[in-house]
């Protein structure tokens, strides 16, 4: 409860910056942009051994800060894409500060061996592209070294960032696949950093997902940030179903943007393609070099078709399945014979391996037959070019091609598209190089796969399945074929697409939804929990407190009449656990709370009373309200009362057909019944199927029992139908009059639940403190067990918690430590945050531990 001055603040808790509520107006804002690689070229003089460096202004890294105002400043976080001397390490990374906002992360050549050819491109590259480790020759299994190497480097990471880092202001902006548990080691360090994360490669569906061992610890990292960003909604479609699957979290849509709630914070997650920087291809398109080299491409294939694809060499971009279309397609049409060309231009592969040696010698295999077959002398139907192709060499062989093919069977976004069509657009130079008219219509023909990102936005592309290779064969054929008229149609389609959905859009998009999703950051309290990559932060609202035992001994002692209500279903018992039944020190707690004649102690639960009373026959003291207070017992010698208000059950009869039927079609559902009510239970079901399912029958059942007097209720992993005038909270109320008019008030009340199904409960409760029948307001404390504090279970989180209680109040010489610690890692320092409580050895049954006196509680 939000009472001042007896409960203590939540605040302090492992953050570091809880003294930075006020935001400095006279410092410049700043964007930290962490990736893989520095935007940076790097060059080393033989004769000197001095480097020189440049800024690569056609990493897309170093072009997204044209989104940003002119007021920001950019600093990138990354590798440099050279191997530096250890001893001049210090003088580079200062010489890239002062020139270029940039800092240099130096990884061991072992650990960045490890790392980045080990578990990201022999581990997560291929699974994120949907291929299973079933065959150890073709892809490497899980290895726990190479996952640690992984960390490792995440760690080195985060270390550049604290190095540089003002949390108060600075935004982050962690980007791709290398840096996923990233996000955990920032918000360890800066509960309250202004974080973002953006993966340019697809995110596999649940059913691959789950097979990684480490699916969990990258989950929670990832949802660390304050927002998340995919290229398409299949993506953020895939890791939604995989939080739902493996965490068992929910999303929401909120005035069109996804929020996904996590231990009260609410992360975004966001929809951005990303786009190219039109003014530097049209700066390429109009260098000398460029018109040059497109006059030399006209000359060389005159009379010809071109089709270009441009690919990294790499398994997933489909290079020999394009080879065999174009193949089908000259069959096909036998007088396209040395009148079309495809021109394959294949980057330099990113990572080493054999499966990049298959792919290569597949690739050389494949068109050394198709030219032996098809081709003749001065004509090769294949033209390869597998060496590093400067970009204005790629742009004029973009403004000659006729169409352009990306085949891939799975890829990320892929900007080849955009970069053709923007290149077919051309400049006022380059029309006059190319021999182009003014005048001169536009075409852009693209011919693309499926399974990229870009595909979605491109509506006037011919999307084909890169595996029927007689579908992609028609799609060339069309595409080279097809009216002009129509060519410029879809051009112009593409063109208006491309030109406003540009680098610097999506740059700009994802920083106003990085500063709308941190606006609140510095109105909620934040407590940073748990170990490792298990590490979140718990957000609540500035009323929210944590409960003191201090407190409510304090308040207990100076009390003579208490009531204390308990929940029973994840709060007294786990909701996983199977056998429901309580354990002996669930019953001893009780007793020992029940012996205490100023206490009225309840359990109110929605189980019914048969299943409860025989639960809880060794507690002869104890209250029970089943079924949401439709049936109440003082004690174990009393008899049971039954609410008044309800007295026709035949609604029974409408609603327990409905329910069976939706449990027939629903796998791992059942029906629960009770005297006073009906629940459709579906924890068992497919989480997606399920909550699909509970809709649907919630749905049904208010139409169909519209003109009964009952409630139909949604819950957890429940829908439940009930009569009006049946809740906990009633429950309660009913209690305390009952006391009242027994001439016994309350003035110490004690409420605690688990979810929301409770909330009718704290709110009886809070109105006890009003009612004016009570002589003066009695202390209350209306408790909610924390789901993130999860050791064992949240049911031996409030049993020891009672015991605490309990054997404080009783004065009770401490004798037994119990083994329940939470861990946190704070600062690269581990702190053992020690949670206790002081039992009989009689009640526990546990020894007694010396080593622990040397320790400080707290």
């Amino acid at each position: 409860m939000t009472v001042p001055g007896i409960i203590s603040d939540l605040d302090g808790h492992g953050s570091s910056d809880e003294d930075s509520d006020v935001l400095s107006s006279l410092c410049r804002e700043r964007m930290i942009i962490v990736a893989n690689q520095l935007p940076v070229l790097a060059q080393r003089d033989p004769e000197s051994g001095s480097w020189t460096f440049l800024m690569d202004e056609d990493s897309l890294l170093f072009q997204l800060k044209d989104g940003f105002s002119s007021d920001t400043e950019v600093i990138y976080i990354g590798c440099l894409r050279a191997d530096i001397e250890a001893n001049k390490q210090e003088e580079v990374a200062q010489k890239l500060l002062e020139d270029f906002g940039c800092v240099p992360t130096f990884l061991p050549p072992d650990l960045q061996k490890r790392f980045y050819h080990g578990f990201c491109k022999h581990q997560l590259w291929p699974l994120f592209h949907y291929m299973l480790p079933i065959f150890p020759d073709n892809y490497d299994r899980f290895d726990r070294a190479l996952w640690q190497a992984y960390v490792s480097a995440n760690k080195i990471f985060a270390d550049k960032v604290m190095e540089v880092i003002n949390p108060d202001k600075d935004f982050v902006w962690v980007h791709d696949y290398h840096l996923m548990v990233l996000p955990t080691f920032l918000r360890k360090r800066f509960n309250r950093v202004k974080l973002g994360f953006f993966l340019h490669s697809p995110f596999p569906s649940s059913e691959i997902y789950r097979t990684l061992p480490v699916r969990d610890e990258i989950l929670k990292a990832l949802l660390n940030s304050d927002i998340i960003g995919f290229h398409t909604f299949d993506y953020a479609r895939h890791f939604l179903s995989c939080c739902s699957r493996m965490l068992g979290l929910d999303y929401e849509l909120k005035r069109g943007y996804i929020g996904l709630e996590y231990y009260g914070r609410t992360v975004s997650i966001r929809i951005l393609p990303v786009g190219v920087h039109i003014g530097r291809l049209e700066s390429i398109l109009n260098l000398p070099s460029t018109c040059a080299k497109v006059k030399e491409i006209q000359q060389q294939y005159m009379g010809k078709k071109l089709i270009v694809g441009v690919d990294d060499m790499d398994i997933f971009k489909g290079i020999s399945l394009k080879l065999l279309a174009l193949e089908q397609l000259l069959k096909q049409h036998p007088e396209l014979k040395g009148k079309l060309v495809l021109v394959q231009i294949v980057n330099p592969a990113r990572s080493i391996g054999k499966d990049i040696q298959e792919a290569r010698k597949e690739t050389y295999s494949e068109a050394e037959r198709i030219n032996k077959v098809l081709g003749y002398k001065g004509y090769d139907p294949v033209v390869l070019i597998d060496r590093s192709v400067p970009l204005y060499e790629k742009v004029a062989f973009y403004v000659v091609a006729e169409c352009c093919i990306v085949n891939a069977v799975r890829d990320g976004m892929n900007l080849v598209p955009y970069e053709y069509v923007v290149c077919r657009q051309g400049t006022q130079l380059m029309d006059k190089a190319s021999g182009a008219g003014a005048e001169s219509s536009r075409t852009s023909m693209l011919v693309v796969s499926e399974f990229i990102g870009c595909s979605r936005s491109l509506s006037g592309a011919i999307r084909i399945n890169p595996w029927n290779i007689d579908s992609v064969a028609d799609a060339l054929n069309l595409a080279i074929t097809m009216p002009d008229s129509e060519k410029q149609l879809r051009h112009e389609k593409h063109y208006r697409y491309v030109s406003s959905h540009d680098v610097g859009h999506w740059a700009r998009s994802f920083e106003q939804d990085l500063q709308r999703t941190c606006k609140d950051h510095y109105s909620r309290r934040c407590w940073g929990i748990g170990f490792g990559l298990g590490f979140r932060v718990v957000a609540l609202s500035p009323n929210f407190r944590k409960l003191s035992i201090e407190h409510i001994v304090s308040g207990y002692k100076g009390t003579n009449r208490r009531a204390i209500f308990l929940d029973y279903d994840g709060t007294i018992m786990p909701q996983a656990s199977i056998n429901k039944t309580p354990s002996a020190e669930v019953v001893s707690v009780l007793n020992n709370l029940c012996s205490d004649p100023k206490n009225t102690v309840f359990v109110i639960s929605g189980r019914g009373q048969s299943c409860l009373s025989e639960w809880f026959a060794p507690c002869e003291m104890l209250g029970i309200a089943a079924e949401h207070g439709y049936f109440i017992r003082w004690n174990k010698n009393s008899d049971w009362e039954t609410c008044s208000v309800v007295a026709d059950f035949n609604w029974k009869r409408i609603a327990e057909p409905v329910m069976r039927l939706y449990t027939e079609t629903t796998d791992g559902s059942y029906i629960e019944s009770k005297e006073s009510a009906l629940v459709w239970h579906h924890q068992d079901a497919d989480p997606y199927f399920g909550s699909c399912q509970a809709n649907e029958l919630l749905d049904h059942l208010e139409n169909v029992l519209a003109n009964e007097p009952v409630v139909v209720k949604s819950g957890q992993n429940i829908v439940e139908v009930k009569p009006q005038g049946v809740s906990k909270g009633l429950a309660v109320e009913k209690l305390l009059s009952a006391m009242v008019d027994d001439g016994k008030p309350p003035d110490f009340l004690m409420c605690i639940g688990d979810d929301r199904s409770d909330e009718d409960m704290f709110e009886s409760v809070s109105k006890g403190a009003s009612c004016p029948s009570l002589p003066a307001v009695p202390e209350i404390y209306a408790c909610t067990v924390l789901q993130p504090l999860r050791v064992r279970s949240r049911s031996i989180l409030i049993q020891k918690f009672l015991l605490k209680v309990l054997h404080e109040i009783r004065g009770h010489q401490c004798q037994i430590y119990t083994d329940l610690c939470i861990w946190e890692v704070h600062a690269e320092k581990l702190t053992l945050l020690k949670v206790y409580h002081k039992a009989h050895s009689e009640v526990c049954n546990l020894p007694y531990w010396p080593f622990l006196d040397s320790f400080t509680w707290c």
